[in-house]
């Protein structure tokens, strides 16, 4: 094997990492663009509340693709606040799993424990530099 072809893929779990963490950056840009619809056609909203819900889901829809696009670049600065979003994440399927939807509850916790497993691999370490 080259080493051109070995360090393709040591990169390949980071790689999944970083898809994973555009997926969960574009599940962040649709629940922003549905608060928006709702924002809009709900007749009994307190505008305040809903708009600073609103922001707050695309601000984090444009950190999530900030730390996925540093972390695709090898960024190994990243790797902790992408850590952070898997968290975040398992917090949340948690507490779906609690309230429900119990689906939404499993995939999330299945996605976060995937992504942080990616991203925390030794050939994830390796191709950050930080082995």
């Amino acid at each position: 094997m080259t080493g051109e072809n070995s360090t393709t893929t040591e990169a390949a779990t980071l790689d999944w990492g970083v898809r994973l963490l555009y997926l969960q950056c574009a599940g962040l840009v649709a629940l922003t663009a549905y608060l928006i619809v709702l924002d809009l056609t709900s007749d009994d909203i307190i505008v305040a509340i809903a708009a600073s819900l609103t922001v707050m889901a695309a601000l984090a829809a444009l950190a999530v693709f900030a730390v996925a696009r540093a972390l695709g670049r090898r960024a190994a600065r990243a790797r902790g606040p992408a850590i952070v979003v898997q968290l975040f994440l398992l917090a949340t399927g948690g507490f779906l799993i609690q309230t429900g939807p119990l689906w939404a509850g499993v995939a999330l916790l299945a996605v976060a424990v995937l992504t942080a497993l990616l991203i925390l691999l030794p050939p994830s370490s390796r191709a950050l530099g930080v082995d």
